[in-house]
């Protein structure tokens, strides 16, 4: 039988065969052309080069990268590559100076085009606006009155410093101290060498950081607290309603609600009128012992240290073996509130032969007494009173008698940035109150611990020193550091409250004066 061919098996033989030499010429091809395209690409590398070099230099510094006029060699780091002529000099010149420009411009924070200029400040530095209140509200409580035809209401400090009354006012004395601080800061440098460069007062309330109301309220409380003989109501409630009337008509305080204010409030019964209205502002206190949270709390708040009424401890050479005391304290055993701790303690302690727990005052030479005390003991007692702080804490540390501090609601002068475990010791009121508890946890730590801390309280004792003029590191400049880091709070709270401010007041938006500029 004879085969027959089919048709359709012939086409597929054919079909395939096609298409086998189809793909390897296209492969051919296609290997040649790619060949071809990486010679004439090696070709043009070197004119090429200052584009590399270009993109290369966007992302960092070409100062840094290049010096002008020396080769540059190849390398895998950088794939440009220079010639030595004047076109590639000059080219890299060119970018080197466009370069310096543009950081100029950034430094500056404003485009060169808007025409604005902003001084360099010192980022360092607090600038303040200070109301200028009537005397009756500052100095004229010390007595001084202004000159006739004298257009200021503040005294010539240099000619004169209105003096501060003695004794236990001293120990809230910080509102005189931070407002000599503020008139000495428009001194001229030669006038005033040492002070130190932690404020600086301004004239124009929008260059300000924060504005500084200058009340003497601890003064007034305890000067004028009393009603007179022939008055309804004390100078003290007198000047505050006057207060409140005058600040909360600046356009300043209207501005920002109050929140940039720092008003002072040292004394815990000073302000207890005004508190209750000026309450946005930023109070320097003691303590917050006796103010409801919502008026006063640490996030707002600034708590400033007494200022000590013992001397400061110069030259002390004394040792864990040469203070005979172990514990130390002197004041008042029995005080309302959270003092209840005194007496029960004294009950415990008083016959431990090495403790001295006793009645004092500042009174018949009762602060030479606690003087005298407090350098011949290896530890201070800290005891809550009226109110979780007292100025024995600062006593202690003034005699480098490292301080115990029983007070569980105490709030202490810098502690964001200071650690108080490196120089006192702090227990528990209910651990304190147990038989024979502090005293035997007292005499655990040995001279070695003891000196430590000793060597600690001689190093930060300067934090807690008030003077004028101020200096690095001293309580005043504290103080104004404590406050500048509450100046970004301040502006937190004020950009809140603005929010809704345009839905709220609509048509009368073009009324309001404009915001304080933050720096």
């Amino acid at each position: 039988m004879v085969e027959r061919t089919v048709p359709g098996s012939a086409i597929k033989v054919v079909s395939k065969n096609s298409l086998c030499f189809f793909f390897a010429m296209t492969t051919l091809l296609f290997m040649l052309s790619w060949l071809f395209v990486l010679r004439s690409t090696r070709s043009d590398a070197t004119s090429n080069s200052s584009l590399f070099s270009y993109f290369n230099d966007s992302y960092s510094d070409p100062v840094q990268k290049i010096n002008v006029g020396e080769e540059v060699e190849p390398s895998f780091g950088n794939r440009a590559i220079l010639g030595d002529n004047v076109d590639a000099r000059a080219t890299t010149e060119t970018k080197i100076t466009d370069y310096k420009i543009q950081q100029q411009k950034l430094q500056r924070h404003v485009p060169e085009e808007q025409g604005v200029k902003c001084k360099e400040r010192d980022s360092t530095v607090l600038r303040v606006f200070m109301y200028d209140l009537p005397p009756e509200f500052h100095f004229g409580l010390l007595d001084w009155e202004p000159q006739e035809n004298a257009n200021s209401v503040w005294p010539d400090i240099k000619a004169i410093s209105p003096h501060y009354p003695g004794g236990l006012n001293l120990q809230h004395s910080i509102e005189y101290w931070l407002t000599m601080d503020l008139l000495a800061s428009e001194l001229p440098e030669a006038e005033a060498p040492s002070k130190a460069k932690s404020v600086m007062r301004v004239r124009n309330s929008s260059e300000a950081d924060v504005i500084f109301v200058p009340f003497f309220s601890s003064l007034c409380y305890n000067r004028f607290s009393k009603i007179g003989p022939h008055e309804k109501r004390s100078k003290n409630k007198v000047l505050q309603e006057k207060l409140v009337k005058y600040v909360t008509a600046q356009e300043e305080w209207k501005r920002s609600g109050g929140k940039d204010h720092v008003i002072l409030a040292h004394h815990p019964n000073s302000m207890l009128d005004a508190r209750l209205k000026l309450w946005p502002g930023a109070f320097i206190l003691s303590d917050f012992g006796r103010y409801p949270p919502n008026i006063a709390n640490v996030e707002k708040d600034v708590i400033a240290p007494y200022k000590h009424v013992v001397g400061s401890y110069d030259n002390d050479q004394s040792s864990f073996d040469s203070r005979p005391i172990l514990l130390f304290f002197q004041g008042a055993i029995y005080r309302k509130d959270g003092g209840h701790v005194r007496h029960e303690l004294y009950y415990l302690l008083k016959n431990e032969k090495d403790v001295h727990f006793s009645f004092g005052s500042a009174q018949k030479g009762g602060v030479k007494k606690a003087t005298e005390g407090m350098r011949s003991s290896k530890f201070c007692l800290n005891i809550a009173g009226d109110t979780p702080s007292s100025n024995r804490l600062f006593d202690a540390i003034a005699s480098h008698c490292v301080p115990v501090i029983i007070s569980d609601e105490i709030e202490l002068p810098y502690e964001d940035v200071l650690d108080y475990s490196q120089f006192c010791i702090f227990v528990r009121t209910r651990d304190a109150l147990k038989k024979r508890y502090l005293v035997d946890f007292i005499r655990s730590i040995g001279a070695e611990e003891w000196t430590r801390m000793w060597n600690r309280l001689k190093e930060v004792e300067s934090f807690y020193e008030f003077q004028f003029p101020s200096k690095e590191g001293d309580a005043v400049h504290m103080i104004w550091q404590a406050v500048k880091r509450k100046v970004p709070f301040m502006k937190l709270k004020t950009n809140r409250s603005r929010r809704f401010f345009r839905s709220l007041n609509g048509k009368e938006l073009r009324s309001i004066p404009a915001p304080a500029k933050f720096w």
